[in-house]
């Protein structure tokens, strides 16, 4: 189950804070004080995997506190879509209880309230009354024609196909007077197809009688279905319902606890904030050394005038902690290495009277020391490490990790190897961070971050909209995603990759997706990385070029066919390619077709869900249906949506890109060979 957007409604600085598509990494990026942490608190209270609980206090805003504490049971503070995929065995344990089609069941809509209450629903479940009569009249209709081209041999054979002809004819005259068919009628049909006379033992008849039967029994059973909502399917959805893991640098594990503070943090209810956070990252602590802080303590103490058998026990009691601590250091030093590469870390766990300490060695320094000596990103990660492992129960998959300004205080070269590693464990879990670094904003997927800003009335809000450029208050949250480009281009410069302008960010989307797919299937070895870089439109593709080239080395360039596309290229070779002519690219030159933008080498079936959503007003829409292949493909959706009267968003073309993306890095080696031909055939040229 995959968690596909969320919305956070009249949580502590968020009144409202707009739907947010969410990926395997999604990164929500705003300066401080903007409520991006809020916007984690609420997801990570939908469903725990320990803590979370519910605080009216803390979480109703303060403003509306009054007016909202009695709303408690119809309040709900999150509301979230997940997508169930068609490997995951939920959604066959749902067909098998509902009956319902797979295409009713992939979607689940669930929110929380503030009483605790959760509420759910089916977004795509067919609720239908009543059917399209046309669609039948087409089935009746198919078969009597086939039915009238059988000839027959014998008299019981010719008596059966008069009667059978004679009910289709009834049943056609019928469907002829309505627009529409409820199951009551649709049994009145299915009497009106059975036929009293006896068909012969080989008979051609019967067998498409028996098709049309079955039709009707299908339909019948369509109108009607039960609704998909029973005790039985929501335990099967809250027990497959993803956990949420919420850790912030709050909770990081300090070198040198005092044993008597733990002991008495661990027992209150009534702390929040920094010390709830330590206190929580303690207890997991605890769990996983299977230790109790009290008894280590009481085993720490000097006890005067035992007696002899006393002492025996209080010594095999203390040689069995140390046999548990050198055991959980082992296993902590194993198991934390598997996780993060930045060193060869040995942890050592020792009770020392009063006090637990934690000691840090590696190769390059083989000498213990304590642990608040070291970075303060190994402190964050050693501290997450153990709060995902415990909480999660060593259950990797089926938990969505929450990070709050997830290794702020990494170097940022390990926060680069931060952003690699979220990569490599949302193959099993989905991540969602925030952060203000730059060095954590992944410039590949850009269509994963989103921005936090607080709105003119004091409200978060976040947006899956980073083109911000006319709002002061949106482009200091964007600042940190100008910077990682920026920072891109340095990479560019310095590490030797091979730049490849484009015209814009949905280019750069379906490029990066293509070259992912391409390297992975092993069509395609590149000599080195190849960084798409957007110009915002073909006016900016001179000045990035100016920017990134070398005295030697100009960028290729990858523009669209089009009219404005086709002359810019002929600007640019008169001017700064007049001696590379030969690195720009124009898709139009490799396809053999005039007016080709990049949407018209893209399958058609990785755009036409996205694009049927623009249409979703217009009654049996189907863009595969209509398209042209001799037509750009952008041309037929803008000319649909004039003729339908549809108001296409701004930046609609970037949304087809993000819809496409993942459907692209899904296709098998032989699906449209001719477009990955063609794909091949550009990565080719950039590599030569």
């Amino acid at each position: 189950m995959k968690l596909v957007k969320f919305r956070v409604c009249n949580f502590r600085s968020i009144k409202d804070s707009t739907w947010i598509d969410c990926s395997n990494v999604t990164n929500i990026i705003g300066v401080n004080e903007a409520g991006k942490s809020n916007a984690l608190l609420a997801l990570w209270k939908l469903n725990p995997a320990s803590g979370g609980e519910i605080n009216l206090l803390e979480d109703l805003p303060r403003n509306d506190y009054s007016d909202l504490k009695n709303k408690c049971d119809r309040l709900p503070f999150i509301q979230t879509y997940f997508q169930i995929d068609e490997d995951d065995p939920l959604l066959n344990e749902l067909i098998d209880i509902t009956n319902h089609d797979d295409s009713e069941l992939n979607l689940l809509y669930i929110e929380r309230h503030y009483d605790g209450k959760y509420y759910y629903k089916f977004p795509n479940e067919m609720n239908n009354k009543e059917l399209n009569a046309s669609d039948l009249k087409d089935i009746v209709n198919a078969k009597l024609s086939e039915i009238n081209g059988i000839s027959t041999s014998t008299a019981i054979e010719r008596k059966f196909k008069l009667a059978v002809v004679d009910a289709l004819n009834k049943i056609q005259s019928y469907l002829n007077n309505l627009e529409k068919i409820t199951a009551n009628e649709l049994s009145k049909i299915k009497t009106m197809a059975s036929i009293s006379v006896k068909a012969s033992s080989k008979s051609e008849i019967k067998p498409i009688l028996l098709e049309i039967q079955n039709v009707l029994d299908e339909k019948i059973l369509t109108l009607k279905k039960p609704p998909i909502k029973n005790d039985e399917v929501w335990k099967k959805v809250i027990n497959a319902l993803p956990s949420f893991v919420y850790y912030s640098n709050y909770g990081n594990l300090d070198s040198e606890i005092y044993l008597p503070h733990v002991i008495e943090n661990l027992k209150r209810t009534d702390i929040s904030g920094v010390a709830a956070a330590k206190a929580r990252t303690l207890r997991v602590l605890f769990e996983f050394i299977r230790l109790n802080p009290k008894e280590i303590l009481e085993l720490g103490e000097d006890k005067q005038n035992l007696a002899k058998e006393d002492i025996e026990i209080l010594a095999k009691k203390r040689e069995e902690r140390t046999v548990l601590l050198n055991s959980a250091s082992s296993k902590l030093t194993s198991e934390f290495k598997n996780w993060w590469k930045q060193g060869n870390y040995i942890f050592d766990l020792r009770a020392d009277g009063k006090f637990f300490k934690i000691w840090v060695s590696d190769e390059k320094r083989p000498e213990k020391v304590a642990l608040e000596s070291r970075s303060t990103g190994l402190q964050w990660f050693l501290s997450f490490y153990l709060i995902f492992l415990v909480e999660t129960q060593n259950k990797l998959k089926n938990s969505i990790i929450l990070l709050d300004e997830a290794g702020l205080s990494l170097h940022p070269l390990a926060q680069k190897d931060l952003l690699n590693f979220f990569k490599s464990l949302s193959e099993a879990n989905q991540i969602i961070h925030t952060t203000h670094s730059p060095f954590l904003v992944d410039t590949d997927n850009i269509d994963n971050v989103k921005i936090a800003y607080v709105d003119d009335n004091g409200y978060t809000v976040l947006s899956n909209n980073l083109r911000a450029n006319t709002d002061p208050k949106k482009d200091n949250s964007i600042y940190a995603v100008h910077a990682a480009l920026g920072l891109n281009v340095s990479d560019v410069l310095l590490n030797g990759c091979n730049p490849v302008i484009v015209e814009g960010a949905s280019d750069q989307y379906y490029f990066n997706a293509i070259k992912t797919l391409l390297i992975s299937s092993g069509k395609f070895t590149p000599s080195k990385d190849i960084i798409f870089m957007p110009a915002g439109g073909v006016k900016g593709v001179a000045a990035i070029a100016s920017i990134i080239s070398s005295n030697t080395n100009l960028p290729f360039v990858l523009l669209d066919s089009d009219a404005s596309g086709t002359s810019f290229k002929n600007k640019l070779i008169k001017d700064l390619y007049k001696d590379e002519p030969g690195k720009i690219i124009l898709l139009g030159d490799l396809t053999k077709k005039e007016n080709i933008e990049v949407e018209d080498i893209i399958p058609l079936n990785c755009l036409s869900k996205a694009i049927d959503k623009y249409f979703r007003e217009v009654d049996e829409f189907d863009f595969e249906d209509i398209y042209d292949p001799a037509i750009p493909l952008i041309t037929q959706i803008e000319q649909n949506a004039e003729k339908y009267n549809i108001e296409l968003p701004i930046g609609y073309k970037v949304e087809l890109a993000k819809a496409a993306k993942s459907k692209i890095l899904k296709l098998k080696e032989n699906d449209d060979v001719e477009k990955q031909n063609i794909w091949l055939d550009i990565f080719n040229q950039i590599n030569h």
